[in-house]
C-alpha cells in the first residue's frame, strides 16, 4: 500500500487519481471512476466529487491501493 501526502484537509476522488499519478487528466479519473474501477475504504465509487480525507483507503480493481495521509 502507497501512502500519499495531501496538502489540504480533503480531496476531490478525481483530483487525488491526479495527484497521485494514477491519471494523467480530469477525463481519464472519469473514466476510471464511472466505469466501477475504484473503491473508497472497500465499497465501489462512482462519484468523482466525493470528498477523501486522511486514513481513507483509495484502491483500484487493478490492484493498486493507496492510503491518504495529511501533509498539513
Amino acid at each position: 500500500m502507497e501512502e500519499v501526502q495531501i496538502k489540504t484537509d480533503q480531496i476531490q476522488l478525481d483530483q487525488f487519481l491526479k495527484w497521485a499519478n494514477v491519471v494523467g487528466s480530469g477525463g481519464e479519473a472519469k473514466i476510471l471512476i464511472q466505469s466501477g474501477q475504484v473503491l473508497v475504504n472497500g465499497k465501489v465509487e462512482t462519484r468523482r466529487s466525493v470528498k477523501l480525507g486522511p486514513g481513507t483507503i483509495v484502491e483500484l480493481t487493478s490492484g493498486d491501493k493507496f492510503v491518504i495521509r495529511s501533509g498539513r
